[in-house]
């Protein structure tokens, strides 16, 4: 079993002290609209990267809708020391995830190599996600792959719906790239659960997810060896102001994932 796959918590701007900051310093997902227009961030993630974080930066199209165009990606990317910028992908359509992706990668590699670039997989069905995956694992400019959370019950044997199923098959098979980074993007249905399993696989380098915060903000414990049911959850954006009752609470989520994820890392104690 691996010895650990790094967790990147995701947290409301007002609260990266208490609940982002890492010690040691491994792994951050940024939001790369916020470093642009948030000087409190910005200066955060740019303080976790002069410790030796590995920060990267996403794209917007989470959250906006649209990615941001690479010149304003480059310039997210370098102001927090960044080492990776995730491409733009469109939900369950792995043709225009590749067009998307590729679109992008050439207009940052017009401006910059500086940067390794992290393609997200998506598909409509399996043989589509396997067409996906060949295109990105042998494409010049794909750095990182990133698999996206499994949200809603699927059958256990299709790639492009089961997380698990997915990197088992793609260990199985011989198909993992030595060149290539693998991440987790997000928690899925079953949270925690899932990362005791995908810790079979040493080739996952990190997974990143709001969860903790947001359930621990609703007054919900993650138990370390389940049950799991995700309820109905606001997004991080939304959550507004956390009352300071839960912050032990969402600090014991965090604890609970890591260790989950197999990972030492904690928040510093003076956070």
């Amino acid at each position: 079993m691996a010895k650990s796959i790094d967790v990147s918590v995701i947290a409301p701007p007002d609260y990266l002290d208490a609940f982002v900051a890492q010690e040691p310093a491994s792994v951050h997902h940024v939001a790369a609209q916020r470093v642009l227009t948030d000087a409190t961030y910005r200066a955060f993630f740019h303080r976790e990267a002069q410790r030796g974080a590995e920060v990267i930066v996403d794209n917007g199209v989470f959250d906006l809708g649209h990615a941001l165009p690479a010149a304003d990606l480059i310039a997210a990317a370098r102001a927090v020391e960044a080492h990776e910028i995730i491409l733009p992908d469109v939900m369950r359509d792995g043709a225009a995830t590749i067009k998307a992706s590729d679109e992008a990668a050439r207009d940052i590699r017009d401006l910059s190599e500086e940067f390794r670039l992290c393609a997200v997989l998506h598909a409509a069905d399996d043989d589509e996600w396997l067409r996906c995956y060949d295109h990105f694992a042998s494409s010049d400019y794909v750095g990182a792959i990133a698999l996206p959370a499994s949200r809603r019950p699927a059958p256990e044997d299709e790639l492009c719906r089961t997380r698990w199923t997915a990197t088992r098959y793609l260990e199985d098979r011989g198909m993992i790239e030595d060149r290539i980074i693998y991440r987790l993007l997000g928690f899925g249905r079953t949270a925690h659960l899932e990362f005791i399993e995908q810790r079979e696989h040493e080739w996952i380098a990190s997974v990143d997810g709001a969860a903790p915060v947001i359930l621990g903000a609703m007054g919900i414990a993650m138990l370390p060896n389940g049950p799991y049911e995700k309820p109905p959850t606001p997004r991080i954006e939304n959550l507004g102001p956390i009352p300071e009752v839960r912050f032990d609470l969402i600090r014991r989520n965090i604890a609970v994932v890591r260790e989950a994820a197999g990972s030492s890392v904690r928040i510093p104690e003076s956070a």
